[in-house]
């Protein structure tokens, strides 16, 4: 006896409906991700046991900060110590160039939240040369 075999039919996945459901979760993930633009200064720091000088000063900003928070830029002392004098006097300083190098000396005993505004006000205007100086360490006894 022969018995005769049913043809198989082939099975095929439809993949249509699947790529439609993964083009829409990628549509929401891209609609709902916030992306955000961290923007740093570039600070270099220099080593306080082996500093180097700062080359080229004659183009160089200065920002002085004493110790009670008043803030000078290229030894002309600012009348108020807030943000806003601040960029002004680094704009009417720089002529609108922030590609020179700024070097910002605070005292010692400057409360934080100075130095802080002085890179605040490089930060907004653009400037990404910064320097904190320092003076050479001692050598250890």
């Amino acid at each position: 006896m022969k018995f005769r075999r049913k043809q198989r039919e082939n099975v095929d996945i439809n993949l249509v409906s699947l790529i439609d459901v993964v083009f829409v979760l990628l549509l929401f993930f891209v609609v709902t991700t916030t992306f955000t633009r961290e923007t740093q200064l570039r600070v270099d720091l220099p080593e306080a046991a082996s500093g180097a000088p700062a080359e080229d000063q004659s183009k160089q900003l200065d920002i002085a900060i004493s110790a009670d928070g008043t803030f000078s830029v290229n030894n002309q002392v600012l009348p108020k110590s807030d943000l806003a004098t601040v960029m002004a006097a680094l704009q009417k300083e720089s002529n609108g160039d922030t590609n020179r190098p700024l070097a910002i000396s605070a005292d010692g005993k400057t409360q934080h939240q100075s130095v802080i505004t002085a890179m605040d006000a490089a930060g907004k205007l653009g400037f990404s040369h910064l320097r904190m100086t320092t003076v050479e360490a001692a050598p250890a006894p």
